[in-house]
């Protein structure tokens, strides 16, 4: 939705997408809601939890990076390979009013995005103060030493590394993903019997 209405004139930004998130939030929803966002939308959803933790109960960052470094130079190939065209560009169309003949300029303006941001570091991280689901696929173009650099600097933070998968893991293996984003959400953390990370 946010990357929808800002493919105007404004360029596309973290910052730019989270206020309209925030606004989305504050005005339809009228107090705090869950964040699953994929990729791009897990760093929206990042910068959401960091600038507004009131609005927001749980976040799931599936594929996300919190810095533009943690993505494999492979992905700025990614979004304008015509096999990856034809495959999103039907999804897009079906949701914006620009018409799947518009998706190459956007993919063109993501990819602006990601060569410059975000630009967020491991200390910003630490002021994340809601529960997190760190998600990622085990052949993700976010490097997997990124991903669980971002696991390790939200406080508290959960850790699932799907195997098998791509960056497109909510299409890969849908059942597993959605199946792990459902339990996160719904349910309360339960103790584990040898806890490191999270011992008291």
């Amino acid at each position: 939705m946010a990357i929808i209405e800002l493919d105007g004139v404004r360029p596309l930004t973290y910052d730019l997408m989270a206020g309209d998130i925030i606004a989305f939030i504050e005005e339809a929803v009228g107090g705090p809601a869950h964040l699953v966002g994929h990729s791009d939308g897990a760093n929206v959803a990042l910068h959401v939890a960091l600038r507004r933790p009131d609005l927001v109960r749980k976040a799931v960052l599936i594929s996300g990076n919190f810095h533009h470094d943690g993505l494999l130079p492979v992905v700025f190939d990614d979004l304008t390979d015509p096999g990856v065209i034809a495959a999103l560009g039907p999804r897009y169309g079906e949701v914006s009013p620009d018409g799947e003949a518009h998706f190459p300029v956007l993919a063109e303006k993501v990819l602006r995005m990601a060569r410059a941001e975000p630009t967020l570091t491991e200390d910003d991280l630490a002021a994340v103060a809601v529960r997190t689901l760190v998600m990622a696929g085990d052949d993700d173009v976010v490097r997997l030493e990124h991903t669980a650099a971002l696991y390790r600097a939200v406080p508290g933070a959960e850790l699932a590394v799907v195997p098998g998968t791509s960056h497109l893991l909510v299409l890969d293996k849908p059942g597993t993903v959605y199946g792990l984003v459902a339990d996160f959400l719904a349910t309360d953390p339960v103790p584990t019997l040898a806890p490191i990370r999270r011992a008291p």
